[in-house]
This record gives structure tokens, sequence and C-alpha cells, in this order.
């Protein structure tokens, strides 16, 4: 097994890789359609950064932003208020010529669902109970600011962008 260091992670390198998990600035290419400070886009996942380009590159998408909207939240965990960065903002053209706006949340679909009740309860089953708590609050939140200002809110997971197909 080798072992490569990247941005500060150890990366455990076998005969499969599946998710690796990296950051980095997305230099936009169609500034005008960007709305917020474009030197500031920062992609936390190689599925954001696949994001950041089909919103910069399709025509039919009129403007877009990355973390740029921010929704108030209460955490179930500590009963505080939070703030909730959502992914992107995006405007797109219909097919009918209609302007859609669109809230979009960047997630693996394990996390989009329960975890699964297990025998013995463990510190990463605690942890996957505890993302998945936060993630229902934030989209809970993000859902009603949604539909208060007519925008669609959608959680894309690997499926959704085609990485990966249903089993059948």
């Amino acid at each position: 097994m080798r072992v490569l260091k990247y941005n500060t992670s150890i990366i455990y390198i076998t005969r499969r890789i599946v998710n690796l998990s990296y950051s980095g600035k997305y230099k936009v290419i169609n500034k005008k359609k960007y709305m917020g400070d474009f030197n500031k886009i920062t992609w936390r996942s190689l599925w954001e950064r696949k994001v950041c380009r089909y919103l910069d590159l399709t025509p039919n998408v009129i403007a877009w932003s990355s973390e740029e909207v921010i929704i108030p939240y209460t955490s179930p965990i500590d009963g505080k208020r939070h703030r909730y960065f959502v992914d992107f903002y995006a405007e797109v053209l219909s097919k009918g010529g209609n302007l859609v706006k669109y809230l979009l949340e960047i997630k693996p679909r394990l996390q989009r669902s329960a975890p699964k009740k297990k025998k013995r309860i463990s510190k990463r089953y605690l942890r996957e109970i505890q993302t998945y708590g936060i993630n229902m609050a934030k989209w809970e939140a993000a859902e009603a600011w949604c539909n208060s200002r007519g925008i669609k809110f959608k959680v894309v997971d690997e499926y959704d962008m085609g990485l990966k197909k249903e089993k059948k």
C-alpha cells in the first residue's frame, strides 16, 4: 500500500480508489454569469468542481453563485442557531423560456438517508446519525426559505449527476 500526502490529507492507495476528497479554487470562465466575487469560489469535492464547470459553461444557465446564499437553521445537536452556506444558487432558462431559480446542495447518497440501525453503537454510527440530523435541519430550513421566495431546493447526489447508475 502506498501513502500519498495531498493538502495535509493522507490518501491511502489500494487497488481501488472510490472517492477522493479534494478542494481548490475554481477559475470562472464566464465572469458575467457569476453572481458574487468570482475570485473566492472554493470547491470542496470533485463533484462540486464538476457542478461549477457545468454551471459556468452551460448556455441556459443565466446566472450562478457558490456558497453566496446563507440560511439560518437550528441545530438538533446543540439547539443553537447556525448558518447554512448552500453549495450553489442557479438561475436557469427552461426549455419553455421560463426562468427557474434553484438552490443546489451536493451530497453523497449515503448522507441523504438515515443511517441503518447497527447492532453495535460505534463512534462512526453516532457521527453518521449526527450528520444526518444536521443535514435534515439544514434542508428543512432551506426548503422553507426557498418556498417563501419561489426558488426550488434540490439535494444532488452522485446518481443525479450521472456518476453512478442505479442498481436494478
